[in-house]
């Protein structure tokens, strides 16, 4: 863990500038609310995408590699990983998996691979934007997409998407729409069952972003908070500065990859839902 720099100020930045200075994105304009989807947080988009494509390349190596012989420990790794998520698949989507499972899949890395940027040193983009002469042309830069509301509610609303697809193709366009009036109470109480079920599809879509959200981003203060034990003058500052900082990334660990095996299998419960009746 790095410890609290100056950005570019005449002094020291005091905790609370710098935390709130660390949770500022770099973006098209100014933000007043926590999501604002005519806001583009540029940093937020750039690191999605990085995930992205670093997921694909890694996903692509592991298939490119693969033998039919004794698996090296890469290929016996991401051997593992697509067993278990074909297995949840199975249990939970019943019908065609063909694209669910590899969607599932891709779900569970991509999102691992953005958690897992909350690793990085809470101040080594801020110090390299100041040290290449850049620290006023990016004031702002946050490295962890899913530590942005903005950022899983957009990955919630794909998901939501293939919830209405699925919901579509698998009992046809009439037979959703006569669900959405008659289920779960009878055609009779139509207007009450149509609020019913936007509001289920609402709160799947929003609660499965905050959840993600609202973990990396409460990880994401803690790192900045053992950050400032680093600039304590004392003994006790920087002892708990090592002490805290190892205790609590080991700990995140467990909750980047947990965090997206839940997302993962959310998903997958959603999807097979839109494959069911009520």
């Amino acid at each position: 863990m790095a410890t609290p720099i100056e950005h570019g100020a005449a002094h020291a930045p005091t905790p609370s500038e710098y935390i709130t200075h660390h949770l500022g994105h770099l973006s098209n304009k100014h933000q007043d609310f926590v999501v604002d989807f005519s806001v583009f947080n540029y940093d937020t988009i750039f690191w999605s995408i990085a995930m992205g494509v670093v997921g694909s390349l890694f996903m692509w190596m592991a298939a490119r590699k693969a033998t039919s012989g004794v698996p090296g420990r890469f290929q016996a790794a991401v051997e593992l990983l697509v067993e278990m998520v074909e297995d949840q698949s199975k249990s939970i989507v019943h019908g065609d998996r063909s694209f669910i499972a590899p969607a599932a899949l891709t779900v569970f890395v991509w999102v691992a691979l953005m958690n897992s940027l909350d690793f990085l040193p809470v101040d080594m983009f801020s110090s390299f934007f100041n040290a290449v002469g850049l620290g006023e042309a990016i004031p702002y830069h946050r490295v962890v997409p899913t530590a942005d509301l903005n950022g899983t509610l957009g990955i919630s609303l794909g998901v939501l998407a293939l919830m209405l697809y699925y919901s579509v193709k698998i009992k046809g366009l009439g037979g959703w729409i006569h669900e959405l009036f008659a289920a779960p109470f009878g055609i009779w109480m139509a207007p009450f069952n149509l609020l019913l079920n936007i509001i289920e599809y609402a709160a799947k879509t929003v609660s499965l972003g905050m959840r993600l959200f609202g973990n990396m981003y409460a990880g994401e203060l803690l790192f900045l908070l053992i950050a400032l034990l680093g600039s304590m003058a004392t003994v006790f500052g920087v002892v708990g500065h090592i002490i805290a900082g190892s205790i609590w990334a080991i700990f995140h660990i467990l909750i980047v990859f947990l965090q997206a095996f839940i997302f993962m299998m959310l998903t997958l419960v959603y999807i097979g839902q839109a494959h069911e009746g009520h």
